[in-house]
C-alpha cells in the first residue's frame, strides 16, 4: 500500500503518519517528491492494514495500492528516478557513466595498468573480479583477497571507485572492505541468502540479470536487497540465453526501456557479456545508449588475446578508446552527455 500526503504536506504530519505505521507493525519506505510525499506501507503485521484509518489521518491525500508484487522497486512505490553515489561518480541521472577493466584481475600490474588506461579513456570506475565464477572448475578462479588489495590500490592510483563480483554471502564483510559496488552476477541472482546479505551491507550493488531470468525476476531479486533499506542498487541487463549460437547471449535491448519504465532504479548495460565478441560490443553499446541505459560496464584489457578470462569478448584499449567517442556522440544526440 502507498499513503500519498497532500501536496506540500508539513513534515509532523508526514512523521505522525510514519509513526502510525510503525506502531501498527509495518516498515516504512519513503519517497520524497519536489512537492508531494509517498509513503510505501511493506511487510508483514498481526494487524490488518485499514485504508480508511490512515485516510483520515491530517495531510494524507489518499491510501492506493501497489498493483506489482516488486513494491519498493516499482515506480509506484518511487516515481523520482533513484541516483546511486558512488564516491562522487552519480549513476541515475542524465549522465551516461561507464565502468570499464578486465573480466578478471590476473596481477597487480595488470590491473593497475588498465585503470589508468580506462579512466584516460573517460571511464568512472574501475570493473575486475578478484573470485571468479567459471563454467569449468579446471579454470582460472581468481586471486581472491590478493585480487581486491591490487583493486584497491588501483583505486588509491586512479580514483577509480571498484566494482567487484561477490559469490557468496560469508564473503560479503570481507570484499566491503575493498570494494565500493557489490557486483551480483547473472548465476547468483537468486542466490536469496546473498541477496540479504548485500542487502544488510548497505554496499551499493550492480545486480545482474540471470541468464535465464524475466525482467520480473530481476525485479525481484532486487526487492530483496531493496528490503534491507539498501536504496543504492543498480540493475545490470547482459543478455539472456536462447537457441541463437553466432553470440554468446542476446542482448535483450527491451530490457533498457522497460525497466525504465517499471522501475525508478538505474539501468546499467554489460555488452560484453551479452554479444561474447569483442567486435560487436561497440555497435551494442551505442545501441545501448540510444535506448536509454544510465551505464555501461565493459570488458577491457591491454592484450586481450591474453587474458586468462572472458578474452573473447573484452575490447582493447584503443577499441575502448574509439568505443568512448562513439557513445559520447550518441548520448550527445538524445540531450544526454557522456
Amino acid at each position: 500500500m502507498i499513503v500519498i500526503m497532500k501536496p506540500k504536506t508539513s513534515a509532523k504530519h508526514v512523521a505522525e503518519v510514519i509513526s502510525q505505521i510503525e506502531a501498527d507493525g509495518y516498515q516504512v519506505n519513503l519517497a520524497d517528491g519536489d512537492n508531494q510525499t509517498l509513503i510505501g506501507v511493506v511487510g508483514e503485521s498481526d494487524k490488518p492494514f485499514d485504508p480508511k484509518k490512515y485516510e483520515a489521518l491530517p495531510g494524507v491525500e489518499r491510501v492506493a495500492s501497489v498493483t506489482v508484487p516488486y513494491k519498493l522497486a516499482s515506480r509506484e512505490m518511487h516515481p523520482q528516478d533513484t541516483v546511486v553515489n558512488v564516491r562522487g561518480k552519480v549513476f541515475g541521472a542524465n549522465k551516461v557513466q561507464v565502468i570499464a577493466g578486465p573480466c578478471s584481475v590476473e596481477s597487480r600490474e595488470q590491473i593497475i595498468d588498465i585503470a589508468h588506461a580506462v579512466k584516460e579513456a573517460g571511464a568512472v570506475a574501475l570493473r575486475g573480479g578478484a573470485y571468479k565464477p567459471r563454467t569449468s572448475p579446471y579454470s582460472f578462479q581468481g586471486h581472491g583477497e590478493k585480487g581486491l588489495q591490487w583493486l584497491a590500490e588501483a583505486r588509491e592510483q586512479t580514483g577509480l571507485p571498484v566494482v567487484t563480483e561477490v559469490m557468496d554471502s560469508n564473503l560479503v564483510p570481507l570484499v566491503c572492505q575493498y570494494a565500493d559496488v557489490l557486483q551480483i552476477g547473472a548465476r547468483n541472482m537468486q542466490n536469496f541468502a546473498l541477496l540479504h546479505a548485500v542487502g544488510e551491507s548497505q554496499h551499493p550493488v550492480l545486480l545482474k540479470r540471470g541468464m535465464s531470468s524475466t525482467m520480473e525476476d530481476l525485479l525481484m531479486a532486487a526487492e530483496y536487497i531493496l528490503s534491507h533499506g539498501n536504496n543504492r542498487v543498480m540493475l545490470c541487463e547482459r543478455g539472456i540465453r536462447t537457441f541463437e549460437k553466432y553470440t554468446r547471449n542476446t542482448f535483450d535491448l527491451n530490457a533498457i526501456p522497460v525497466l525504465k519504465h517499471l522501475s525508478h532504479l538505474p539501468v546499467i548495460a554489460d555488452p560484453s557479456h551479452a554479444v561474447g565478441k569483442r567486435e560487436y560490443v561497440d555497435a551494442l553499446s551505442r545501441a545501448a545508449v540510444a535506448a536509454g541505459a544510465d551505464g555501461l560496464i565493459i570488458e577491457v584489457h591491454t592484450d586481450p588475446e591474453a587474458a586468462l578470462s572472458d578474452g573473447r569478448q573484452t575490447v582493447s584499449v584503443p577499441q575502448f578508446q574509439q568505443l568512448m567517442t562513439h557513445i559520447q556522440r550518441i548520448a550527445e544526440a538524445i540531450g544526454r552527455t557522456a
